[in-house]
């Protein structure tokens, strides 16, 4: 799904992607049009302008996360202001690109946003990984700071290495709902929203390297 209020950005987009051999299932000229269309259109991924006339992308992101948590919402914005990508990846969004990006980098991010990697332009995962750093280090020295247990410090390991929940279920065999059950229950400990910032989490406590500390 495509969603930009600029009809020609719109269009160009939504023509690559359908070249590129994607399903564009829907399209949207606001943010009450994408969330109105959003649940018959059942999109995977969700291609979304932030300055769209309301909702803006933010509130936009969090709605159709809430409708469907499985999908996707790759941001891709004319900004590359550090206050609108932590918004949004707070919001859930697994990815940021900017519109200087070629068609190239967008139809590689789509295919890897549907895959749940997180997606960012050259030089904006570092503005997200030094703020989830920053919020990271007064919980450090925290007495009262929440500790995982022995099963969700596994399966965070898994998903700071880009694991889905299936292939978590399938080596560690679990039921699907357990490994999310598990994830929640860290994000709850963590004080966190979402997988992306889990995984940005887990990534900053050296969590994705097979040895990394518990």
């Amino acid at each position: 799904m495509v969603v930009d209020d600029h009809p020609m950005w719109r269009d160009a987009v939504e023509r690559d992607l359908a070249d590129a051999g994607f399903d564009v299932v829907a399209v949207a000229a606001d943010g009450h049009q994408a969330v109105a269309r959003f649940p018959a259109a059942r999109p995977q991924v969700v291609v979304l302008d932030l300055q769209i006339p309301g909702p803006n992308g933010v509130e936009v992101t969090e709605t159709v996360l809430r409708h469907d948590p499985s999908a996707r919402v790759l941001i891709l914005s004319a900004s590359g202001e550090q206050e609108d990508v932590l918004a949004a990846v707070k919001a859930g969004a697994t990815g940021y690109l900017v519109k200087s990006a070629s068609r190239e980098q967008l139809i590689d991010a789509v295919r890897r946003t549907a895959a749940g990697d997180p997606v960012f332009t050259p030089g904006l995962a570092g503005l997200v990984l030094g703020e989830y750093r920053r919020l990271s280090e007064p919980a450090a020295d925290d007495p009262d700071r929440p500790q995982l247990t022995e099963r969700e410090t596994e399966v965070l390991r898994m998903v700071a290495t880009g694991m889905s929940y299936k292939q978590i279920a399938e080596r560690l065999v679990l039921s699907h709902r357990t490994v999310q059950n598990h994830v929640q229950n860290t994000l709850r400990k963590l004080q966190l929203h979402n997988r992306v910032e889990l995984t940005r989490w887990a990534i900053e406590q050296g969590l994705d390297e097979p040895d990394g500390p518990a």
